[in-house]
Parts: C-alpha cells; structure tokens; sequence
C-alpha cells in the first residue's frame, strides 16, 4: 500500500477542527460545579475552558465542537460572547451515555475532516499540539493518544525485610504511561464507537489489540494536569505559570 502525505508550504496538512467533551458533572468538585460543569470552574481568574480555547488558537485551530450535557446552558451562553474569534458548535448528549455518545453525536454532527482533535474538557496542558499531528499524520493510526509517566498518588516504599531501605513520595513510574485525555482521531473511529459508554473501556483496548492506537509521549517540559477534584484545582492554580506561559 502506497502512503501519501498532504504538505503545506512544507509542513504536514494542518488539522483545524477540535471536539471537546464538557458534558459531565463533575461530582467531586462540587461545590464548584454545582450550578455549572468543571469546564467553568475558574483558574487565575477566567474559567478552564477559556484556557483551553486559548490554547487550541495559539496552534491555529479555528473550529471547535463542545460536546454538552450537564448544566449546558451555561457553557454555551458563555461561549456565546467568549469565542475567541472560533467557530463554534455545539453537539448535545446524556450524561449517562458517557464519552460514546458524546464523541460519536459531536464527530457525526460536525466534523467533516478526516483527522481531528479530540480531548476531554477538562485537561489543561503545555503539550506541542503541531508535535502530536505530526506523529498522527505521519503513522496514519485511528487514533494517536498524548501520554505522560504515571505519578504514583502515594509514597513508594522498598523493604528489606521489615526495613525500609527507600522511600519516594509521588514518584513517576518511569515505564509506566498514561493518557491525558488528549487524542488526534482519524473519521474511522465511528466504526469503533458505542452508542454509549466509555470510549476509554470499550475503543481503545480493541484499538490496541489491532495496533491501530498509537501514541505521542510528553517531553519533560511539557506540564500536563486533570481538574478531577478541589486538590487539582488548588495545584493547577500554582502551577498555572509553566502551563499557560504564552497566554494571558
């Protein structure tokens, strides 16, 4: 099979459209989210999803699709007057169809290009988005997926018999990755999506098993952070800097 490559001015085709999932409810940030989802919940004084679009323009996105459920209304009244200059649509879901549904109404709706960015609404990171396209298009997966070390939540502890002979407080485990929830799909994941459930659970084992899942691993610079609950809130705060130094 011949593979051909679209270039640009000598750069790989440019990817332009982003779907991006805000639709949970975000139990354990309540009582942040309460009255709103965690894509609203404010960091350094604007909410998270501001960030995120300013991220996705800085790399020359120009369409995003948010896929909504819980407490939508506010998310796209927000959006409404806060664009950023995008173009915007929104694709409605349940919040009990989970990430199938949501990514499969949003893609089917509004995504015309073949490759696009898919990611979960409540992610902030540095990641080198034009690093992770080029990994994308060059291998022609049907999905390429950013990961990080995994940080131990705990401190690890090596015995020697009853003694400790080292302990590490949160360390990265070094041969071990995990996901962002940051992803490059090609149009091809539809033929993998449930009608509902996890993408995570059910398309990207089955991905693996065909080695049609690739992924992109984070430099050492690159700073990567989940807002899952009031702790990563309060640490996103501090390290806003090194995750937002090109934005204001």
């Amino acid at each position: 099979m011949i593979v051909k490559f679209v270039f640009e001015m000598g750069k790989l085709k440019k990817i332009n459209t982003a779907v991006l999932l805000v639709g949970g409810a975000g139990l354990r940030m309540r009582p942040f989210t309460e009255d709103a989802p965690k894509c609203m919940v404010p960091i350094n004084g604007k909410p998270l999803i501001h960030w995120t679009l300013s991220w996705l323009k800085s790399y020359g996105f120009s369409h995003i699709v948010f896929g909504v459920a819980y407490r939508k209304e506010v998310v796209i009244n927000y959006l409404k007057d806060n664009s950023q200059g995008l173009k915007i649509d929104f694709s409605e879901h349940t919040v009990e169809g989970e990430t199938g549904e949501g990514f499969r109404f949003a893609i089917s709706r509004f995504v015309r290009d073949d490759d696009f960015l898919a990611m979960n609404g409540d992610e902030i990171t540095s990641l080198n988005l034009e690093r992770l396209e080029e990994a994308h298009l060059i291998n022609k997966p049907v999905v390429t997926v950013a990961v990080a070390p995994m940080r131990s939540p705990f401190g690890i502890i090596e015995l020697e018999g009853d003694d400790v002979v080292s302990f590490k407080e949160k360390p990265f485990i070094k041969n071990k990755y995990v996901s962002i929830g940051v992803y490059i799909f090609n149009q091809r994941i539809l033929d993998f999506i449930p009608k509902n459930g996890s993408i995570e659970k059910t398309v990207f084992p089955l991905l693996a098993k065909n080695r049609t899942l690739k992924a992109c691993r984070l430099k050492p610079e690159e700073v990567w952070l989940t807002i899952n609950s009031v702790k990563d809130l309060s640490v996103a705060e501090k390290e806003f800097a090194a995750l937002r130094r090109d934005q204001a």
